[in-house]
């Protein structure tokens, strides 16, 4: 392997503990915070500032242990952990979007954080509608479950 993935940052964010966060960008829009890139990662925010909107990639660094087979936040029972967004999984990696408000330096101020304060920052992409697909045909056991979605939030299941 030519790279180890390393952190190019941090996220900062009201939510300071797992358990009452939201467990989805959609339902967290007014919820705040910094993503503050490392000074070496700096020049790559050039031009950032053209989008609205960002996705971060990040490590979910409180997860307690991997499990294949979870039970998810929106459901009494157990899925494949590739069948969930659960944070436990073989590599610990996490994807929100976020809307920027403002990039000062080296910090990012966004709203819309379903992010844990002090989440080791791994990767930021624009969000660019026309590149993501926005129409579906199916969306599993969730179907049945994400009109829970406004009302949930992480009971700290997950979390160390």
């Amino acid at each position: 392997m030519k790279n180890i993935i390393k952190p190019i940052g941090i996220i900062y964010s009201q939510n300071k503990t797992p358990k009452g966060t939201p467990i989805q960008s959609s339902t967290a829009k007014n919820i705040s915070g910094v993503v503050e890139v490392y000074p070496e990662f700096v020049e790559g925010l050039k031009d950032l500032d053209g989008f609205s909107h960002i996705i971060l990639l990040y490590y979910f660094h409180l997860c307690k242990e991997t499990k294949l087979v979870l039970k998810p936040f929106l459901d009494d029972e157990f899925h494949g952990v590739f069948a969930t967004r659960a944070p436990c999984r073989p590599n610990p990696i996490g994807l929100s979007y976020a809307k920027i408000e403002k990039i000062q330096g080296n910090k990012i101020f966004v709203t819309g954080l379903d992010v844990l304060d002090e989440t080791p920052l791994i990767d930021i992409k624009p969000y660019i509608p026309e590149f993501d697909y926005n129409e579906v045909e199916k969306i599993g056991w969730v179907k049945k479950n994400v009109n829970k979605l406004p009302e949930a939030k992480d009971d700290g299941r997950f979390a160390k």
